[in-house]
């Protein structure tokens, strides 16, 4: 076999891989086309602390390898996590503001891994919330203010599991 002859196989196998890809992609967007984070802060909602972020991915909970494209968070971005009295609203650039009232977040912790992104050992915070159809997705924030301090990390946690925890008890946070 000569040298352009194998040349054009592995540019062939190549360009196959990624329109593979794309189709693959398609489909999922297809697929969840269906699904919308809540918009929108509530008018009187108190803003108790921000957070520089970067928004990881969205997946089926319990299955961080399963990524979920639930509009406007298909695509990882930078953007702003605001802790109100109310819920997280999660401000990302070229995207509308995600607002997860208290009544929709189940649980936040720690992580360490989801699709495409390997950190060290909790250097992700999972938040664990229900969409309006009532499916349960885990969304992955990694907090970069602060330079990503794990103090900073730590408050964030802490304030999103009172929310979560004001929701279990009916309370407004």
């Amino acid at each position: 076999m000569t040298q352009q002859i194998a040349g054009a196989v592995v540019l062939g196998v190549a360009v196959l891989l990624i329109l593979a890809g794309v189709l693959a992609w398609r489909a999922r967007l297809r697929r969840d086309s269906g699904l919308t984070a809540p918009l929108g802060v509530p008018e009187h909602a108190q803003v108790l602390s921000r957070h520089e972020t970067l928004y990881v991915a969205t997946t089926r909970h319990d299955q961080s390898l399963e990524r979920v494209a639930v509009r406007p968070l298909v695509y990882r971005a930078r953007g702003e996590l605001a802790i109100t009295d109310r819920g997280a609203a999660l401000s990302l650039d070229g995207a509308p503001t995600v607002f997860l009232a208290s009544s929709r977040m189940i649980g936040a912790d720690r992580a360490t891994v989801t699709i495409d992104r390997v950190v060290e050992p909790g250097g992700l915070i999972r938040l664990v919330w229900r969409l309006d159809d009532g499916t349960v997705v885990d969304s992955y924030l990694r907090i970069t203010g602060d330079l990503g301090s794990t103090d900073a990390q730590s408050a964030v946690l802490t304030d999103l599991q009172r929310l979560c925890a004001a929701s279990e008890t009916g309370e407004s946070a």
